[in-house]
């Protein structure tokens, strides 16, 4: 059964603004919200990067039922391994079985904070497999100790963890990740319709659920609701390793500088016409995603969830 979120955009909207979202995805009837983890907005006009995980217990504590994921962490620079396996444990116990976490390689953008080098994609993704080997012994609840190639754990232990275990999804754009997301993840996280990484995800033996963003601009003006895509939500158009590999909101801003409406308008439903919407998503289901969330770029809140009450979810 197919399942449909909101997107809680971190980079466009402040914490208590949110929570809300998150509140009222839920009274819209949709199943899951996911949530970004960032250090900084990808470009400034974007203008916002809270802390996730205070964010995240807010919504615990406002939700019911609402099932909630991290889209994606990186649990191997910024923040030890060690303590995101204590932040986790914490916020699953928070949402008694409704919390799956993402996690990926990360970009330079919000991981060069600390001075720390940005390694090449294969050493990343190296880092990524034993930080997840240290995070799930800590998940034990057991005393650990780790000294590994990239961590060191000492006597460490975890006294709260959740009734359930926790189910972690890895983000893949390529074949290498495809296959570190089936050998030690739970699931596939994604963005867009990508059938070549899901089919290395199936082909290495990843058999968890695949959940993926699609990215929109609705608005009932199909020229503001261009601009806007176009002003708050260029790096959509950037391509390939670029965005992992810039290290600033001013290095992003040049790149996006480059990208044209005519791009955005190929690769995002834009306006107020359902049917572009309604398409991808039923791709999105042909190519085997469970999780389907939906980011609409701008507030939700102005019009974009009574179109969703009204055109795609009666249709879905």
């Amino acid at each position: 059964m197919t399942k449909y979120g909101l997107t809680l955009s971190s980079e466009e909207h402040p914490p208590g603004h949110l929570v809300d979202l998150a509140a009222a995805a839920e009274e819209a009837g949709f199943d899951f919200v996911s949530i970004s983890d960032h250090f900084h907005p990808w470009i400034s006009e974007q203008g916002h990067s809270p802390f996730v995980w205070s964010v995240l217990g807010a919504i615990a504590a406002r939700t019911i039922d609402l099932e909630v994921g991290v889209g994606v962490s990186c649990p191997t620079i910024r923040i030890h391994p060690a303590i995101n396996a204590q932040a986790v444990a914490t916020t699953a116990c928070l949402f008694e079985g409704r919390f799956t976490w993402g996690v990926g390689s990360g970009e330079a953008l919000n991981e060069h904070v600390l001075g720390d080098r940005w390694p090449p994609a294969p050493q990343r993704l190296e880092m990524l497999e034993e930080a997840l080997e240290v995070m799930r012994a800590l998940w034990t609840g057991e005393s650990t100790t780790h000294r590994g190639e990239y961590y060191t754990v000492e006597d460490a232990r975890i006294f709260d963890l959740p009734d359930e275990p926790i189910k972690v999804l890895v983000s893949a754009f390529g074949e290498k990740s495809a296959e570190l997301a089936a050998r030690a993840g739970d699931g596939l996280w994604s963005t867009g319709i990508k059938r070549d990484v899901i089919d290395a995800y199936r082909s290495a033996g990843g058999s968890g659920d695949v959940w993926t963003q699609l990215s929109l601009s609705w608005d009932p003006d199909v020229e503001v609701a261009m601009e806007r895509a176009h002003r708050v939500w260029p790096n959509t158009g950037l391509p390939g390793q670029l965005a992992q590999d810039l290290r600033t909101v001013e290095h992003m801003e040049q790149a996006t500088s480059l990208v044209t409406e005519d791009q955005l308008a190929q690769s995002l439903p834009i306006g107020p016409d359902p049917e572009p919407l309604l398409q991808s998503i039923t791709d999105a289901r042909d190519a085997g995603i469970e999780y389907i969330y939906l980011h609409q770029i701008g507030d939700p809140m102005d019009g974009f969830l009574q179109f969703w009450a009204d055109e795609i979810k009666p249709n879905v």
